[in-house]
């Protein structure tokens, strides 16, 4: 009974190997295919990687470069200059440039033009666009009724930059003879917990100022036209 049990054995592993061969000889092109599919799938992902990487150093190196200008007006005119179609990437050369950017300077109109451009470019977190706008029309301000519409924007409950905003919209409030409106927005600012101690303080003084019977000097630029 051995002997024959040990031959079935034989006889059936003989069976499955020749299954196997035959199997291999039919499917084994597409086994082939898998492995270099995914061999060339790595490759091509490791090579996007490295693609990213030196367009990153590039980017980086750029900056580097434009921010050991001499002046404000030669690193403007160096961030302008390098290109990219990132839009994280054209955000933040157009914050570093109004960084460099006095309100009222010859370039400042063009700053805020960038930084306006920067902001609807692709779909970018609010605090970036938010802020790009917020820096835009401090760089070079709006009329006053379209000034008034885009802070109420970025006033709004939430947004990152409210408090911000509603120190703008009580100073556009002050500029129109409204001295209530600018007052409770002022005193808002002054009570909120969001608000940084700087504005805070800020927005004390200013309220001291006008209780006091102090007339507001309005030294923002010249809207641009």
């Amino acid at each position: 009974m051995s002997n024959t049990d040990s031959f079935i054995d034989e006889v059936t592993e003989e069976v499955r190997r020749d299954r196997l061969f035959a199997l291999f000889r039919r499917w084994g092109w597409l086994a082939v295919l898998v492995v270099v599919g995914i061999v060339a799938v790595a490759a091509w992902f490791e090579y996007s990687r490295a693609q990213d990487r030196a367009a990153s150093q590039a980017f980086g190196d750029a900056l580097l470069s434009a921010l050991d200008g001499p002046d404000g007006p030669a690193r403007v005119a160096a961030l302008s200059a390098i290109a990219t179609e990132n839009p994280e990437a054209q955000i933040l050369l157009a914050l570093l440039a109004a960084a460099e950017t006095a309100p009222g300077a010859d370039e400042a109109a063009d700053v805020a033009a960038g930084l306006r451009t920067a902001a609807e470019a692709g779909d970018l977190p609010r605090r970036y666009r938010d802020l790009a706008v917020l820096k835009a029309e401090l760089l070079a301000p709006s009329e006053p009724a379209a000034a008034r519409l885009i802070f109420d924007v970025l006033a709004a409950p939430g947004a990152p930059y409210a408090m911000l905003a509603e120190e703008q919209l009580a100073l556009l409030d002050l500029r129109a003879g409204d001295t209530e409106a600018a007052l409770a927005r002022l005193q808002v600012i002054a009570r909120n917990a969001a608000a940084t101690a700087g504005l805070q303080e800020r927005a004390a003084q200013l309220i001291v100022a006008i209780e006091a019977g102090a007339s507001l000097i309005d030294t923002a630029p010249a809207t641009q036209p």
